[in-house]
């Protein structure tokens, strides 16, 4: 088979403009990169999150912006938000599980809410200079949400759908409802793609022959837990233990190099580098794995990074 195009999904707090750069400049093997939802927040957006779309920090990089909103006010404002950053594409976050967005109608919250998800869908549709597509899940309660959601969806353009077949409010917990992405398949009429517990090779590739018809796959935690993941599968062959890891030392003193010019202290700095592990538990094993989240200072820290 082919490879399909990966997308790598955004995460807050792990796939930033730093990560990604290293990670594309590294490794690689990624179609799509995608920003940590932009959002509005006491009349307007963060400033670091401003930061994190700004083309100065996303060069070379194939990146996408992409916002949550819960009403119209908030998709003009981060639309132009980002239309002002020279943008032509971006992705509508409706899949987001958790509470503090989705109780509020953002994210997966949205789906359902379809009188404001049709007046998003108008305002989409009269947008001539730039495209968009959306992630989305089947519902925020009820895994039938999707169903009227898709109804709209499919009536406006859009370059593509990013389905993960959970309900909001499992988060990640439970199963992935393969016959919900079946019957989602079937009735989309837009190029779809699958997200949802992608973590080896070989999940890929069953979902690949599982749905021959999909436009790309897109991964989040299982490329945090193994970061080669993309390339091999474009390679079809998974690389040996000590590249894995050459490349995750290097990786990580590549974060490292960057965060000493930014934080104030070594509890900063191993804060901010602890983060890179939180998800490879399993690449590293659970001795290395417990050693570095468990080191007490930075000295130690280090020292454990080396022996991993």
């Amino acid at each position: 088979m082919t490879p399909l195009p990966i997308h790598f999904a955004p995460l807050q707090g792990y796939t930033g403009d730093v990560y990604r750069r290293i990670h594309h400049r590294l490794l690689g093997g990624i179609s799509q990169y995608y920003t940590p939802f932009l959002r509005m927040e006491g009349g307007g957006v963060r400033s670091k999150d401003i930061r994190d779309i700004h083309p100065d920090f996303n060069q070379g990089v194939p990146v996408i912006p992409q916002i949550i909103a819960k009403n119209m006010k908030e998709f003009d404002f981060l639309t132009q938000t980002v239309e002002e950053r020279g943008y032509k594409h971006i992705d509508i976050n409706m899949g987001c599980p958790f509470p503090m967005q989705a109780k509020h109608g953002r994210g997966s919250g949205l789906l359902a809410h379809v009188d404001i998800l049709e007046e998003m869908a108008s305002a989409i549709a009269q947008k001539t200079n730039i495209t968009f597509s959306v992630k989305m899940r089947l519902g925020w309660e009820n895994k039938e949400e999707w169903k009227p959601a898709l109804d709209i969806l499919n009536q406006i353009p859009l370059s593509y759908i990013t389905l993960h077949s959970r309900i909001g409010t499992q988060q990640y917990k439970g199963e992935v409802c393969m016959d919900s992405f079946e019957e989602f398949c079937s009735r989309c009429k837009h190029p779809l793609i699958y997200n949802g517990d992608l973590t080896t090779l070989e999940d890929i590739q069953a979902i690949q022959q599982r749905f021959p018809q999909l436009a790309g796959i897109m991964i989040g935690r299982g490329l945090l837990a193994r970061p080669s993941l993309a390339v091999e599968y474009q390679t079809g062959k998974e690389l040996p233990w000590e590249t894995r890891r050459n490349q995750l030392l290097d990786f990580h003193e590549q974060l490292k190099a960057h965060y000493e010019t930014t934080v104030n202290s070594d509890t900063q700095l191993l804060n901010q580098l602890r983060t890179f592990w939180e998800y490879m538990e399993e690449e590293l094993g659970r001795k290395a794995y417990k050693r570095l989240m468990k080191a007490g200072n930075l000295k130690n820290y280090l020292i454990a990074v080396r022996d991993i």
